[in-house]
């Protein structure tokens, strides 16, 4: 019997894995990818004109590259034959490559999809190579693993490597809310949201925890208790637009504020497990970095910073790491809200006073006539003066003598309290 002898369309029965019976037959049920498979992107146009060859599909796994080898196969209308490199040798390749050669002379063509390409031996993927060159199979192999190490480099040179993503959170839910139709359930879609986020853009570890639930939900409807049985953790939702969300996050900033490294972590740890966004958790440490430290430890906005590119860079779950050094970093540094006062009394000020002009000394005398109009006149340039201080006014008049910045004797902020005294001391002319 040949290996081509079934269908590739064929009914799929209800009794297989749900992963399984969601596997989009069109790129409009395909979710993900769009930096390959949008609207033209090559690899879309490349599928949609039926101009087929050999591909590497390299990403994490559940994230479609069985999906994308089946459905090139459906849209280019070629027999799909699954291989499995943990199950398969010499034997079977052998075996396959026959069928495919003979099927090629009957005018058929053939995708072969290898799945985990990287197991294959240095001379498994060679076996493929003369049937790849004649043309009697378009090759498709799917890793996990860099290409550049995993796959010899003459297959390398006859296929092109698309490198597929992570799924994001909002895409793993669009995939359960058709799930969802497929099961005759309903579901909340904060339940969708901390399914996705377990399963950490994993589509099939996504689809295989609502299967599970499903055999426990009741009337129709898959509720927390249903998840946190298949999961053994128990869901921390919270409305990430309600009083919920903004409770606890205030309860994380008051406690770096009040320099509880614990009740921080356990703060922080309520969010991350209730499903927030970790960019916006990113964004408010950022803030505790430069309200509540400032130049007490201007290292903390530093490693804010730093924790915001990491969390973007690694993603969930190693992203989460970040954040909580980032907690512990600012729970344990001096505080000091001096410049976040002084911003504001300036602002007050600005608000509450007439706009002055800038003075004459501090204009630039861009023409000779705004140079004869006084502009720049009186102007003492810093840098030549000892220490390169100078007492030249840069407020306005009414403003004269306006101190808004106090630092506090904590942290970094002591010595620059001590610094700053000298500067207006020098500055007003009564250096001792």
């Amino acid at each position: 019997m040949s290996l081509f002898d079934e269908p590739v369309e064929k009914e799929i029965s209800p009794n297989r894995p749900l992963a399984e019976r969601m596997r989009p037959e069109n790129f409009s049920e395909y979710v993900g990818q769009q930096h390959i498979l949008g609207p033209g992107k090559p690899l879309r146009v490349q599928i949609e004109r039926d101009q087929l060859q050999s591909l590497i599909l390299w990403g994490p796994p559940g994230v479609g590259k069985t999906s994308l080898a089946r459905l090139i196969a459906r849209i280019t209308k070629c027999d799909f034959v699954p291989f499995s490199a943990v199950m398969s040798g010499m034997k079977e390749i052998k075996a396959v490559m026959a069928d495919a050669e003979r099927s090629h002379r009957l005018g058929r063509r053939t995708v072969l999809f290898i799945d985990e390409i990287h197991r294959f031996n240095k001379a498994q993927q060679d076996a493929f190579l003369p049937y790849v060159e004649r043309g009697d199979i378009a090759l498709i192999g799917a890793t996990t693993e860099n290409p550049s190490f995993e796959v010899v480099s003459a297959l390398l040179s006859r296929a092109k490597v698309y490198a597929l993503k992570s799924l994001a959170p909002e895409e793993v839910i669009t995939l359960l809310e058709r799930a969802l139709k497929t099961l005759n359930l309903s579901a909340e879609h904060e339940l969708l949201e901390q399914i996705a986020i377990f399963s950490n853009g994993d589509a099939r570890s996504a689809y295989n925890i609502l299967e599970l639930a499903s055999a426990v939900a009741k009337d129709g409807t898959l509720d927390a208790a249903a998840i946190e049985s298949v999961l053994d953790r128990k869901m921390l939702l919270y409305d990430k637009a309600g009083e919920e969300h903004f409770n606890l996050i205030s309860a994380l900033h008051k406690s770096v504020r009040s320099s509880d490294v614990d009740a921080a972590l356990y703060w922080l740890a309520r969010m991350l497990e209730g499903g927030e966004d970790r960019m916006y958790l990113a964004r408010r440490l950022v803030r505790m970095a430069v309200e509540d430290i400032g130049l007490a430890d201007p290292r903390a906005l530093e490693q804010c910073i730093a924790m915001q590119q990491a969390v973007h860079f690694l993603g969930i779950p190693e992203g989460d790491q970040a954040l909580a050094q980032a907690a512990i970093y600012l729970a344990i540094a001096p505080k000091s809200d001096a410049g976040y006062k002084a911003l504001n009394a300036a602002r007050e000020k600005v608000q509450n006073s007439p706009a002055e002009p800038v003075p004459m000394q501090l204009r630039n005398a861009s023409t000779k006539h705004m140079k004869a109009w006084g502009y720049g006149a009186g102007y003492q340039h810093a840098h030549q003066a000892e220490d390169a201080m100078n007492t030249m006014e840069c407020l306005p008049d009414n403003l004269r003598g306006t101190e808004f910045y106090h630092p506090t004797g904590r942290g970094l902020e002591e010595r620059i309290s001590q610094r700053l005294e000298e500067i207006r001391k020098r500055r007003k002319g009564k250096s001792d």
